[in-house]
């Protein structure tokens, strides 16, 4: 194991963490946290695939800083519901950057036992304030207790079927941020079939023709059947 961890790390660039760095700049203890992390996140990717491979010289841009913008849009948010939480972007990235922060929570949601294991891991050797589900979406809405400030998911599902898992906490005053790529604009307008919706766009820092979807409301439009 030692070895294929050494191998993975000589993979992650230090330029690319330094250009992520300047993307979205953090304290030294946060970079602490994340090192931590990103450590652990290599150890299991010998034996769990939590990304892509080929991710892996680009992880501090990729992942990490597309996960830390999601503060500059919210940056008052403390507790936060990550649906589909992976390999823990952006859910254990935001709850490293909030771990100093009084109140913050964040809650990854993982239906997959092996991710939602690693997730737990990342959680302990960070010391961030998160907490693991191992759930269907579906099943956790009445198990966290509120108020939710963000609902956020990246790599999970199209956009219309993510405002559905977001609907409910959306409606109890939450703002859903979701992670989107180049194809934004089709996904919009598919969601628009089934939802009343006014989004604000924001362009991703990391590049890569990506985007921040931000809903403040959500409204089923009639006659549309759930997703």
């Amino acid at each position: 194991m030692a070895s294929s961890v050494r191998t993975k790390t000589s993979e992650i660039s230090a330029d690319d963490k330094a250009a992520a760095l300047a993307l979205t700049p953090i304290s030294r203890e946060i970079e602490a946290r994340l090192d931590r992390y990103v450590a652990l996140l290599l150890e299991w990717q010998a034996k769990t695939n939590l990304v892509a491979p080929s991710t892996l010289p680009t992880l501090w841009t990729r992942h990490i800083a597309d996960s830390l913008q999601l503060l500059s849009v919210a940056p008052s948010a403390k507790s936060w519901v990550d649906l589909g939480s992976g390999g823990g972007f952006p859910g254990v990235v935001l709850a490293c950057a909030l771990a100093e922060v009084p109140g913050a929570r964040i809650h990854l949601v993982e239906r997959i036992a092996k991710k939602a294991a690693f997730l737990r891991e990342a959680i302990r050797v960070t010391g961030a304030p998160g907490t693991v589900h191992l759930a269907d979406i579906g099943d956790t809405v009445d198990r966290i207790p509120g108020p939710i400030d963000c609902v956020t998911a990246r790599a999970l599902a199209p956009l219309h079927q993510l405002i559905g898992f977001a609907e409910p906490w959306v409606k109890k005053g939450a703002k859903a941020l979701f992670l989107k790529g180049q194809d934004v604009e089709a996904e919009l307008t598919e969601a628009t079939k089934y939802w009343k919706i006014v989004p604000e766009l924001h362009s991703s820092r990391t590049g890569g023709q990506g985007w921040i979807v931000e809903l403040g409301s959500i409204e089923r439009r009639q006659g549309t059947p759930q997703q």
